[in-house]
């Protein structure tokens, strides 16, 4: 496995609403540096291969927007296929978390986050459960919105630890 500290714990932030950004209530943000060993001369194929593998069918190649968004459809994972950046989480006024490449994050739906700088070379690979997706938000969500932060399926693993990762420790469905 292409994979260099991918059952190492993940670090957990929790957001509460902040001003039109709802973000999640009630499950964290996930982080697990250096997940996967980045190498060879296509490193974003090894985090859409891991993904994958774990019911996380990879979506796109791209970086992260410089304006403060949100997703209401879906749980969002991001992971660093090379270069460096300083995002924030959590909506304006949030927390600057500094990524480079092998990292990833795990995003539940209504978490806030925008990239304020990133090196030329930033890339990042984005995927969702199943039938999930990632809808651009920028204006406080509606009642429907809300609603589907709250319901929105848990997915059955872990995209970079599998069955037993850290979306089963710290995703309670409770």
């Amino acid at each position: 496995m292409n994979r260099s500290k991918a059952d190492a714990p993940a670090r957990q932030m929790m957001f509460q609403h902040n001003g039109w950004v709802p973000n999640n209530p009630r499950l964290p943000v996930l982080v697990y540096p250096k997940a996967i060993a980045v190498k060879g001369d296509d490193p974003a194929a090894l985090f859409e291969q891991t993904f994958s593998a774990n019911g996380w069918p990879p979506q796109w190649r791209y970086g992260i927007y410089d304006f403060h968004h949100y997703h209401t459809e879906g749980h969002e994972v991001l992971g660093i296929a090379s270069g460096h950046a300083r995002l924030m989480l959590g909506g304006p006024g949030g927390h600057v978390l500094q990524v480079s490449a092998g990292d990833v994050l795990l995003l539940p739906a209504g978490t806030g986050h925008c990239n304020l700088d990133c090196s030329d070379d930033f890339l990042v690979v984005g995927a969702y459960p199943p039938s999930q997706h990632a809808d651009i938000c920028r204006e406080a969500p509606s009642a429907a919105q809300l609603q589907n932060i709250e319901t929105l399926p848990f997915p059955d693993q872990d995209p970079v630890q599998g069955a037993h990762g850290a979306i089963s420790e710290y995703w309670c469905k409770g």
